[in-house]
């Protein structure tokens, strides 16, 4: 089991972010990415909004860091630990720009990058980006796919449904010989989408019992990530839940375990972060060591 962070700072849901994060910018940012890298740490994420309209910013938040500059930042404060998009929305963009945008992150890192997916959900920010709301789920379909044949490759080509491209030239492009696409969502289209066209799938506010359902019906290939969250940790305060949160992810058959760290401050998530990877055991590669529940 791999261990990734939310990451603080970058992204504020109104009760999901701790109080310190609400004045701290990149340079705590940075100190926090630092320490989770020389921890060895698996990832750190950013999702992505462009805009979102103020009605809804009471219930979704309205700070969303812009991932591709935040993780460029972030890979010249590091060494090994990835950058996730979670998650880019699929529409927002043509695959051609990904493939080049995120490419040369992938080059800049050193090909530490994996791209969170989604089709999205707010269909004013559609609206305003000239993106179409209606059939999203067809072009990210179609989006992934040709994905797949753009990120790794000078000269791409690709002819689906939405998109097509040939004798195109793409300078840098990604260095990973196959970049990680993960897919966010809580349907079982947003499953089969990730077992038929991802690495790995990112669910979230579903149950375990209704994870283990849903995974049942599907049948990953090898390597497949599951990627849940094990909410909020306090490793210091209550290292025993934090036990057993963890082991309820591991149990719920995530072989990634991404969580928030509450803090009162950036030096205090990073003594969290000290914590609980000694609690963990992390072995230096993001991996954590077996019966985390039985050392609670």
């Amino acid at each position: 089991m791999r261990l990734g962070i939310i990451s603080p700072v970058v992204t504020r849901v109104p009760g999901a972010h701790s109080e310190w994060e609400t004045t701290a910018g990149i340079a705590e940012l940075a100190q926090v990415a630092r320490h989770a890298d020389e921890l060895g740490f698996e990832h750190l994420t950013c999702s992505e909004h462009v805009a979102v309209p103020t009605e809804i910013a009471a219930q979704r938040g309205g700070t969303y860091w812009d991932p591709l500059a935040t993780f460029g930042y972030l890979s010249a404060n590091t060494q090994h630990i990835r950058f996730v998009t979670q998650v880019l929305v699929l529409g927002y963009h043509h695959p051609l720009e990904i493939a080049k945008r995120y490419g040369t992150l992938d080059l800049i890192t050193g090909g530490r990058t994996t791209l969170g997916l989604g089709v999205g959900s707010l269909d004013a920010e559609f609206d305003l980006l000239g993106a179409p709301f209606v059939g999203r789920g067809e072009r990210a379909d179609d989006a992934m796919r040709a994905l797949r044949n753009a990120l790794s490759k000078p000269i791409p080509h690709y002819r689906g449904a939405h998109y097509e491209f040939d004798g195109m030239l793409i300078e840098p492009y990604a260095v990973q010989t196959k970049v990680p696409l993960w897919v966010g969502g809580r349907s079982m289209r947003s499953l089969r989408r990730a077992v038929e066209l991802g690495d790995g799938w990112v669910p979230f506010g579903l149950g375990a019992s209704t994870l283990q359902t849903m995974i049942k019906k599907v049948d990953p290939p090898t390597g497949f990530e599951i990627v849940l969250s094990a909410g909020f940790v306090d490793p210091l305060g209550d290292p025993a839940a934090t036990a057993q949160q963890l082991d309820a992810a591991s149990s719920a058959g995530a072989t990634t375990v991404n969580v928030s760290i509450a803090a009162r401050s950036a030096d205090h998530y990073c003594d969290q972060m000290s914590a609980l990877a000694k609690l963990a055991r992390l072995d230096g590669r993001g991996r954590a060591g077996a019966d985390i529940h039985a050392r609670k």
